[in-house]
């Protein structure tokens, strides 16, 4: 599990905690869950094997005085290898922001979710630049919500 965590200090003198994690595997959510059905990790490695069979059949028949270029041995590497860096890029992570409250203010916790490595870097920064400069981390487009 990837998690990466910073503390901040808001403008008001609170201390938050801003996190963001990797999830492996998608939150089923009301909207989406009866058309973004995943086949899970059984249909991955049924792929992945059949394609690894369908290589080996491949290169064990062919015959040796067959010259293969460095070129489309790259290609071959560059297909196969895209699909998996897409999916781990594409990978859905959480972000939190919570603080256990000050002297007269009370403990907050917010939480959202955001699609991709780089979105989740961005939204962070974002995240505690609010902090530092409102004392809250929700801004117009957030995708934190509070959580009671």
């Amino acid at each position: 599990m990837v998690t990466k965590s910073k503390t901040v200090t808001g403008s008001d003198g609170r201390t938050w905690t801003v996190r963001r994690r990797m999830e492996w595997s998608m939150p089923a959510t009301g909207e989406e869950f009866e058309h973004d059905v995943d086949g899970g990790r059984a249909a991955a490695v049924l792929i992945l094997s059949t394609l690894g069979m369908f290589y080996v059949a491949l290169f064990s028949w062919m015959p040796a005085d067959v010259h293969v270029p460095w070129w489309v041995v790259l290609a071959g590497l560059i297909v196969v290898g895209f699909f998996p860096v897409r999916w781990t890029l594409r990978r859905p992570w959480t972000l939190v922001a919570q603080t256990p409250g000050g002297y007269d203010l009370d403990p907050e916790h917010w939480v959202g979710m955001v699609r991709g490595v780089s979105k989740a870097r961005e939204e962070t920064k974002l995240i505690i630049r609010m902090i530092r400069t409102r004392a809250t981390p929700a801004y117009a487009d957030s995708p934190l919500q509070p959580v009671s």
